[in-house]
């Protein structure tokens, strides 16, 4: 599809990877306009992590999906899912709120490494296991070309690595990072857990 490439602009402290699900609720006036021009228009907006630095130049449009609610106030909470990836290339202050003239961002060709997606798999199954207490059901087949934004978008992940993530244009090369970050969480999650299961033990170092 042809996507303009004037669209408005939402700094937020959070990072958007493509067709994951972000709830949002609206509250700020300009806001409130920007969302109601996206409602009519059927217009995607540009989500951007605002930084103490300033705003990131690469982001991800959002789709509104529904509206959840809405309140008499005009405040209201939609449901979001991230479609394309953006390098913001001029920044346009000429409404209540800010729009940007970009450039969409395409992935480079993915071969697909059957190994490290393995172990990439296995460590992200045992994050799962700790973090939800259950078994991990599973990636689609169709999920494959974003395999690391689903993964990435399930946990802990840090803003500044997110975003790190989401400026790669290799998905193998994003396999690779998160895989190296999910092998410096998982020692430190075991042994979180480690010690949670020791101060709800007996009292005496050892857990009935």
């Amino acid at each position: 599809m042809d996507r303009p490439t004037r669209i408005p602009l939402f700094p937020l402290d959070v990072v958007l990877f493509p067709k994951m699900p972000l709830p949002l609720h609206i509250f700020e006036p300009r806001y409130k306009v920007m969302i109601r021009r996206c409602l009519k228009e059927k217009l995607e907006f540009g989500l951007v992590l605002a930084a103490s630095q300033g705003a990131a130049t690469v982001g991800c449009t959002a789709e509104i999906m529904r509206t959840v609610r809405e309140y008499p106030d005009g405040r209201m909470d939609i449901l979001t899912e991230g479609r394309a990836v953006f390098r913001l290339d001029d920044l346009i202050d000429e409404k209540e709120y800010y729009e940007g003239r970009v450039e969409y961002l395409a992935d480079n060709p993915f071969l697909r490494d059957l190994e490290k997606e393995a172990k990439l798999l296995e460590a992200y199954s045992e994050c799962h296991a700790l973090l939800v207490g259950q078994a991990w059901p599973g990636v689609l087949p169709e999920e494959n070309s974003i395999l690391t934004y689903r993964l990435a978008a399930q946990l802990p992940v840090e803003l500044e690595t997110r975003q790190m993530l989401l400026e790669m244009r290799s998905e193998s090369e994003r396999r690779s990072r998160l895989l190296s970050w999910i092998s410096e969480f998982l020692p430190k999650l075991k042994e979180s857990q480690r010690v949670q299961q020791l101060a709800s033990g007996n009292g005496h170092g050892y857990v009935n």
